[in-house]
């Protein structure tokens, strides 16, 4: 099975349903051009791949070595970024450093931040009765919120947002290569003016955190919470705008008060969570899984939206938030407090404005980004009712 191919993105859970029934909990597949990995979709096998970092550690550097330079997946998959990085480092100084800077993160004051964000960007779109929720909404609502989390002026984020776009879809090594540059760059500025003067933002946590984090540490750790805060975040607050104006019963159970948003968004979480498949791991000796040896250096990838389907785990998911699009173990995603904010406040303040959105065309038209990693809607065209301005409040 090919992730990247059209026909996956066009439907991927009959292409699971597929895998199920051909290969059991895990999976033959190819994440781009040439480059195999394992997709883990048995519930109970992931869980144990994930609680046992010994045997399955996040290291990719030897499999990394076999690869060509300009593989299409190494911005996500290579050593330092997008969370891959030495097991012992990354457990008694970078987790340890990030964990503590994300829980002193104010959630109050957070939620005040993505009304302040999400109010002026309504108010620019909500008297013409129609908008692309992605672009005018979710994605430069999430940009401006974690511009200020992490402690990056509008300059510094515009270009760092500017850079992340290019590495998302570069085209050859040269301009990977020139574009991280640029990031790395652009983040070094940032901790550079920072530390003549310190906030309460990401940045002057990390600077005073015991760690004792040099600048280029803080700018690794700068970059993947970026992207893992970014791009999933957006797609999170859209897939569950599309739940809502797709799923009938559920749309009307919300309407009911029988549902909430929080509800909605987990439902997402289950069965079209924005990073279908991550938590990438690289045994460094052969593995048993289910009765099937997995290779050394063999990239192993856990499909949360195949794990969350898996039948043996089916039942009532309402209230249920036993799903893996956190993962799960020692490499859980920390920031999930924080995008649950994030994403609920922004969805709250679109739906008390626009309470009777819908899409603008049908749901088996809307295109998807081919992806193997992502699952991310290219637009997300919407109609509504035109509604006035509301006042902006302050942050």
């Amino acid at each position: 099975m090919k992730l990247y191919s059209p026909e996956f993105t066009a439907d991927p859970r009959t292409a699971y349903d597929r895998m199920r029934s051909e290969h059991g909990h895990l999976v033959p597949v190819e994440v781009a051009a040439g480059v195999s990995a394992t997709l883990v979709i048995g519930y109970r096998a992931a869980l144990r791949i994930l609680s046992d970092p010994d045997r399955f550690p996040a290291d990719p550097r030897a499999w990394e070595s076999s690869l060509p330079e300009n593989c299409p997946v190494l911005p996500i998959m290579e050593w330092g970024t997008i969370g891959s990085g030495a097991e012992e480092e990354h457990r008694t100084r970078y987790r340890p450093a990030y964990l503590e800077t994300l829980r002193a993160v104010d959630l109050f004051t957070l939620r005040r931040e993505v009304e302040a964000a999400a109010v002026p960007l309504i108010n620019e779109f909500c008297s013409a009765g129609k908008a692309d929720l992605l672009d005018q909404f979710a994605v430069p609502l999430t940009v401006r919120v974690v511009n200020n989390l992490l402690g990056l002026s509008q300059e510094v984020g515009e270009r760092v947002f500017d850079a992340m776009a290019v590495l998302r879809d570069a085209p050859d090594e040269e301009t990977s290569d020139r574009y991280n540059q640029r990031l790395t760059g652009d983040l070094l500025e940032a901790v550079s003016a920072k530390r003549s003067e310190l906030g309460t933002d990401v940045i002057s946590r990390l600077i005073s955190h015991p760690a004792g984090l040099d600048d280029a540490e803080i700018v690794a750790q700068l970059a993947v919470l970026y992207a893992r805060g970014s791009e999933p975040t957006w797609n999170l607050i859209v897939n569950t705008v599309l739940l809502m104006l797709t799923d009938k019963q559920f749309h009307d159970d919300l309407l009911a008060g029988a549902l909430t948003v929080r509800d909605a968004i987990d439902e997402v979480l289950f069965v079209n969570p924005p990073l279908a498949n991550s938590c990438t791991r690289f045994p460094r000796q052969p593995q048993l899984v289910e009765n099937e040896w997995v290779p050394a250096d063999h990239p192993v990838i856990i499909s949360s939206t195949g794990c969350n389907s898996d039948p043996a785990v089916a039942g009532d998911r309402i209230g249920n938030r036993s799903h893996l699009a956190w993962g799960a173990g020692s490499r859980s995603c920390p920031a999930q407090s924080v995008t649950l904010v994030i994403v609920q406040e922004a969805l709250d303040q679109l739906l008390d404005v626009l309470p009777e959105i819908e899409l603008a065309i049908p749901a088996d038209q809307l295109e998807w980004r081919p992806s193997a990693f992502h699952r991310a809607p290219a637009a997300v065209p919407v109609i509504f009712p035109p509604a006035l301005p509301l006042a902006v409040p302050t942050p």
